[in-house]
């Protein structure tokens, strides 16, 4: 009969928070394994002694190097794949005698450890469970005694070796914050962290539950200091005394800032993390009601909710705030630049009155951008987007707008088509697209694009039912060139982009 595989979690270090249970099986086990750099001392081991009993067979998992230098024909991959198969074969050697192997796993075996490489190798084999610890994470939040996450907050874990630029954009739009795998990777963690304008958040935590616990804020680190068995936390906003929230009843020209940002077309996977992090730092978030009911504003955040119509007065609003000391949050849907609120606060902060304010424009994913990557690529050519409402420009400069697009044989996105009181335009939209294209000329109706009533129709010109389109579709209409494609894969619609004046119609 095999033994059995355990995959023991030791907690962060220190002997007294390892559970009952994995003391127990520690000390029941016939194998104890662990890992261990080339000098031969293993961390787990040392958590693990007090449980150790005489008699036990103690494996060694020794690693081959420590750093990703090596001459191995596969790289530092290669090498490492090969020990751990070479490992995994001498703990099957105990399994298949029949002996329990206790595997040791610095906090949790799941969790950033070397046990899942043994994991993954055996357990199809053999017998195996897990006897979960609790992780470095949980220990260095209770060593700086902050609440790491409360209520909706979350928390995104991190490993410091991950490429610069994916640390700062998860840093940007994380809330709360845990990054592991610290020593060399420790000042491009730190240049991350401030980068992402979050390094006055963060606090380091060195071997947190030992005696040789030590914790102070990252700014006050010495790089050449920091071992492996180390890591950073950025509690969330709400509990964390080093994140400073700017008062809006201060005025402060320093910290006062407005910036228009685009949630998307509908989804919160569409929301970008560069617009996830600016409205989380945000002290006032304004917007049209509909959109600001999208977020969910953290605490101490203000939420000043306006009508649609209103975009003159809500810029100005938004640059009084921004005048007085506050971070401003000003949301639209899509893309902020495309018929949005942008160009109305940009064109408010042009006046003399406003021009010391700050202002930036994160970019979102339009909603034309959204349409056309649910049907293809039918904007993959040169195209143009117009908006049919005529509230804000006339209706025959609409008209004159569309008819040289069309000419241009351009592929054209049509914005706000019609509502319930404004069906005109689109019923003249189609009046013109039998008047100027041919009846097989490809329409793209989308509607609720990335919401439950999520519905893309590919029809043509002929058939285009001017009827079913509301304020919640927008259209694409195909140049000469744009095609749809039935396959059993799934229909696709593009627009080329070579040109030749044989394709064209």
């Amino acid at each position: 009969m095999s033994g059995k595989l355990w995959g023991v979690g030791l907690g962060p270090g220190d002997s007294e928070l390892v559970t009952v249970k994995a003391a127990r099986i520690i000390e029941q086990a016939d194998v104890v394994a662990y890992h261990c750099a080339r000098h031969g001392n293993s961390i787990a081991r040392s958590v693990a002694e007090p449980y150790l009993r005489d008699g036990q067979v103690e494996e060694r998992l020794m690693y081959p190097l420590t750093v990703e230098t090596t001459d191995h024909p596969g790289g530092y991959a290669g090498a490492m794949a090969e020990f751990y198969t070479e490992s995994a074969r001498r703990l099957a050697e105990h399994l298949e005698a029949g002996r329990d192997v206790a595997l040791l796993a610095e906090g949790d075996p799941l969790f950033f450890s070397s046990y899942m490489h043994m994991h993954k190798r055996l357990h199809d084999r053999f017998e195996a469970e897990i006897i979960p610890g609790v992780t470095s994470v949980s220990a260095a939040s209770a060593a700086i005694g902050i609440p790491l996450v409360e209520g909706e907050e979350t928390l995104t874990v991190l490993p410091g070796t991950a490429e610069p630029g994916e640390l700062v954009t998860h840093i940007r739009s994380g809330e709360a914050l845990a990054v592991m795998k610290l020593g060399r990777t420790f000042e491009k963690v730190r240049d991350a962290l401030r980068t992402a304008g979050r390094l006055d958040e963060a606090w380091y935590v060195e071997r947190a539950s030992t005696q040789r616990q030590r914790v102070e804020p990252v700014v006050d680190v010495d790089p050449g200091t920091v071992p492996y068995f180390s890591l950073i936390v950025v509690p969330g906003r709400r509990n964390n005394p080093l994140a400073r929230q700017p008062d809006p009843h201060v005025s402060s020209a320093q910290t006062g800032e407005v910036v228009v940002v685009g949630l998307g077309p509908g989804p919160v996977e569409q929301t970008t993390p560069q617009v996830s992090a600016e409205i989380a730092a945000a002290t006032d978030l304004v917007g049209y009601g509909t959109y600001l009911r999208r977020i969910s504003a953290r605490p101490g955040q203000r939420v000043h909710a306006s009508d649609n119509r209103v975009e003159a007065q809500r810029a100005e609003f938004a640059l009084d705030l921004a005048s007085r000391g506050a971070r401003v949050a000003v949301v639209s849907s899509g893309d902020p630049g495309v018929f949005a609120m942008a160009a109305a606060v940009s064109e408010i902060a042009a006046e003399p009155r406003w021009r010391e304010v700050p202002v930036r424009v994160v970019p979102g994913v339009s909603a034309a951008h959204a349409v056309a990557a649910a049907a293809g690529a039918p904007l993959g050519h040169d195209f143009a987007v117009i908006s049919l409402s005529d509230l804000l420009k006339p209706g025959a400069v609409i008209e004159k707008r569309l008819r040289y697009a069309i000419a241009a044989d351009l592929a054209v996105a049509i914005y706000n088509p019609a509502s319930s009181r404004r069906t005109q335009q689109v019923t003249r939209l189609k009046e013109l697209l039998t008047e100027l294209v041919p009846a097989d000329r490809v329409v793209i109706q989308g509607r609720d694009v990335g919401g439950s009533g999520e519905c893309i129709t590919v029809t043509t010109s002929s058939r285009f039912d001017p009827s079913t389109v509301d304020m919640r579709t927008l259209l694409i209409i195909g140049s000469s060139t744009t095609t749809a494609v039935d396959r059993s894969g799934g229909q696709l619609v593009y627009t080329p982009r070579h040109y030749s004046s044989e394709r064209t119609r």
